[in-house]
């Protein structure tokens, strides 16, 4: 079974990479503490490996996880030194944010810096090394059409062509294909000789244009003869949703989803968002304290603003922030409705006259959004996503397509948000860059737009 075969050969791939990562930090321990200082005395002696135990157990095995999130395993056969690269560095940012965050917040001291300083290369040498082993392996294993699995492709020939150009060289290297079989005009009895005759142990149906009973009287005929037979899932062409397949009461189930699929990376932006918040809460806790007495100070009305705004696939929620305007803003609406500036659904104005002096402070620094934070512990918002929008402006929006930025939690933060939104001043724009980051969601995606986030509050980027 080709695709269980590949899933645990990128496991075997891990592990041994795993295993790499362990001997490269062992090995600079050593020649730290043992070449290095015997070759100069004068240098500071260093702590024992157990010191670094953390560390191994930190990196070992999650570094894996986070190249296979980078797509270091992907597409080996074609890629270049300077992609591997690129995903190595990546990959050393990520690990070296987890470290650092286990240094800071739990005070776990690394021994020696020299030591993960000499690691850091020697890992991605070790790394690079295997990849390329890797690679010529599958290229001698492609030369010598070695043991592969004998395999029949069948359907309708504009749908095999097209199952045939889609396949990769990695795939060509696990498979011999013994023929390519009709479904539409030959006999299946035919089907079956061919079968017995290239001893065939998988049959995959390129199905999209064939009748389903036609299939189904090939599939029986794979059933006796105890072949594997794979269908191409391809029925419809869509041109965002991505099929999957799933269980329900025992059903096998086609699923098209277009968000993100539940994963660890997924739940790993759950922690992420919790704990996050925490943590933000804690430390912008003095700007909490000069943000409400600024506003009781500057304008009469209570400290917080809380709007009913919309929510993961349209669910209403409270919205916290802190108030920028005077207290009759909302009852003024009406009569700037011909100023506004953002084309669509959305109302915006530049200089709206409804913000009060200490208001106008709190959007340019972004400080109005703090509150925010407790909707994301609530677990109505996360760090990241779509900005929300007010209940009444979702059900103005005329597009259906726009509706599907509301298929993932709103954000604090967004591609939006840290593009400039007062140089965006069209909802369709705005609507673009929402769906862009939906259907191109990482977890390092994520992390990319958190750290751009503070240089744009800092330079007034994201102010409104």
């Amino acid at each position: 079974m080709l695709g269980r075969r590949q899933e645990i050969n990128l496991q075997l791939t891990e592990l041994l990479d795993s295993v790499l990562l362990a001997i490269a930090l062992w090995l600079s321990h050593f020649l730290r503490s043992r070449i290095l200082q015997s070759l100069f005395p004068d240098l500071e002696v260093i702590a024992p490996i157990e010191d670094f135990f953390w560390v191994m157990a930190v990196t070992v095995p999650f570094t894996p996880m986070v190249l296979e999130a980078r797509g270091f395993y992907n597409n080996i056969l074609n890629k270049n030194l300077r992609l591997s690269l690129r995903q190595l560095f990546e990959t050393a940012v990520v690990m070296g944010m987890v470290i650092g965050f286990f240094v800071v917040f739990f005070r776990w001291n690394v021994g020696s810096r020299s030591v993960v300083l000499i690691a850091l290369p020697m890992s991605g040498f070790f790394l690079l090394a295997r990849e390329c082993w890797q690679r010529r392996a599958i290229r001698r294993k492609l030369l010598s059409g070695g043991a592969k699995e004998r395999v029949l492709i069948a359907g309708a020939p504009m749908d095999t062509a097209r199952l045939l150009a889609g396949m990769s060289d990695e795939h060509r290297a696990e498979i011999h294909i013994v023929g390519v079989f009709d479904v539409t005009t030959l006999p299946i009895e035919e089907m079956t000789k061919v079968m017995r005759e290239g001893a065939v142990s998988r049959i995959i149906f390129a199905a999209q244009h064939v009748h389903f009973s036609r299939i189904e009287e090939a599939v029986q005929a794979c059933e006796t003869e105890g072949v594997e037979a794979w269908i191409s899932s391809d029925f419809f062409q869509t041109a965002i949703a991505r099929p999957t397949f799933d269980v329900l009461g025992g059903k096998l189930m086609l699923v098209f989803h277009s968000t993100p699929q539940i994963s660890w990376a997924l739940c790993c932006k759950e922690v992420m968002d919790r704990l996050g918040a925490m943590l933000l809460l804690v430390m912008t806790a003095p700007l909490w304290l000069i943000a409400m007495v600024g506003i009781r100070l500057s304008s009469p009305g209570p400290v917080f603003f809380r709007q009913e705004r919309s929510g993961r696939y349209g669910k209403p929620f409270l919205m916290w922030k802190f108030r920028t305007m005077h207290s009759d803003a909302e009852g003024q609406r009406a009569d700037l409705e011909a100023q506004n500036e953002m084309s669509g659904p959305v109302f915006k104005i530049k200089n709206d006259p409804r913000v009060s002096a200490f208001g106008a402070f709190l959007r340019r620094s972004s400080l109005d959004e703090l509150p925010q934070l407790l909707n994301v512990l609530r677990g109505d918002m996360s760090l990241v996503g779509p900005r929300p929008l007010p209940v009444y402006e979702i059900q103005r929006i005329e597009k259906t397509a726009q509706r599907r930025r509301l298929s993932v939690k709103p954000g604090l933060t967004c591609l939006w948000q840290i593009s400039g939104r007062n140089r965006i001043s069209s909802f369709e724009e705005w609507v673009e860059l929402d769906l862009k980051y939906i259907d191109n969601w990482t977890f390092w995606l994520d992390l990319q737009i958190l750290a751009r986030t503070l240089p744009a509050v800092l330079r007034g980027a994201g102010a409104s």
